[in-house]
């Protein structure tokens, strides 16, 4: 008996998909270039040559979008989910004082859909020109048999420099010392198991108005992460520590950047909390306290600040509010109320 030939398109990978990929990336990147890339896009290697630095430091971090990326397959919607894995990146060198150079990206399917690398090549780029960062590399893998479906995932890799008489570490912390939230613009990239879990996924609901949120609850829950870059990067200076509140929010975030010995006193109520987060409490039934630990609750970054910088931040900062203050002692974390 004849066997049939046997072809690597026939065993689910396309390679014509993975040339045009690289193409239209590639397009996408060329509008990120910035003062020091010497390869892009279709390289084995990007290149980037680091000048203007006295004492630079080199600063990388390595994200993903998480789970958020199974709204935008329901949805159909894939030109913000770039958006959010840049950001991410970019804020958590931030932390450090850094500016971001160049990213580079990896998206992994079961089946390459070129339009829809594309889309998603978008939202890299940009993001990638409103921080400045160039696009210079990254990876497409056609994965049959480890992603089912439209299932596919997306994870991003960043360099920065900061000077290293520059750097935040905040080793100045002290007692006495103010947190200043800056808003976020919602869920950003975490919790989204949690809020699956709650809402569910069809379609329908996705799609349909909710009048608490003044949208659609798949609007909502794709709002990009907020990149805090261009905002602080003129007032890094009078910053003595950040803290990019992801994943295990407040409690998990905050304590990370406070020397031994030192705890924050958060106070609830001392800043608004988007009406998402209520949504979720309120039809999850989930705890207060099971909230504060899984979301950001309205704060996408906290800055840690002498008092004598304090008014000056706030002025500058739109949304900025006072939510506690550096104690000595405690456990990290020590929750109050405004009174």
């Amino acid at each position: 008996m004849k066997h049939a030939e046997q072809t690597y398109r026939a065993a689910g990978v396309d390679l014509e998909a993975a040339d045009q990929v690289v193409k239209l990336i590639g397009q996408q990147a060329h509008s990120t270039l910035r003062p020091g890339v010497l390869s892009g896009i279709g390289s084995f290697s990007g290149l980037f040559r680091l000048t203007g630095y006295r004492a630079p430091v080199l600063v990388g971090s390595v994200d993903g979008v998480g789970t958020k990326l199974r709204i935008a397959t329901i949805l159909g919607k894939y030109d913000t989910v770039g958006i959010d894995l840049v950001n991410h990146c970019v804020n958590d060198i931030l932390t450090s004082g850094a500016e971001p150079l160049f990213f580079l990206d990896y998206i992994a399917m079961g089946k390459l859909i070129p339009q829809r690398v594309e889309e998603v090549a978008k939202g890299l780029a940009e993001a990638c020109r409103e921080a400045g960062c160039a696009l210079i590399g990254g990876e497409t893998a056609e994965m049959p048999g480890i992603y089912s479906g439209e299932d596919f995932d997306l994870v991003g890799f960043v360099i920065g420099a900061v000077e290293r008489d520059r750097l935040i570490s905040g080793k100045g912390i002290k007692n006495g010392d103010l947190i200043i939230g800056l808003p976020s613009s919602g869920l950003h990239t975490n919790g989204y198991s949690l809020v699956r879990r709650v809402f569910g996924e069809e379609r329908v609901r996705l799609e349909a108005y909710s009048p608490e949120l003044g949208r659609t609850l798949g609007e909502e829950l794709l709002e990009p992460h907020r990149c805090y870059l261009n905002l602080l990067k003129s007032h890094l200076h009078k910053i003595k520590g950040l803290a990019h509140i992801t994943g295990g929010g407040i409690p998990a975030n905050l304590p990370r950047i406070l020397p031994q010995g030192l705890s924050a006193r958060v106070k609830k109520g001392s800043w608004e909390v988007p009406p998402i987060f209520q949504l979720i409490q309120k039809e999850g039934q989930v705890p207060e306290e099971e909230m504060f630990r899984v979301f950001n609750m309205g704060v996408g970054m906290a800055l840690i600040c002498s008092p004598e910088e304090s008014e000056q931040l706030l002025e500058a900062l739109p949304g900025a509010r006072i939510i506690g203050e550096v104690v000595k002692g405690g456990k990290g974390i020590i929750w109050d109320h405004v009174d």
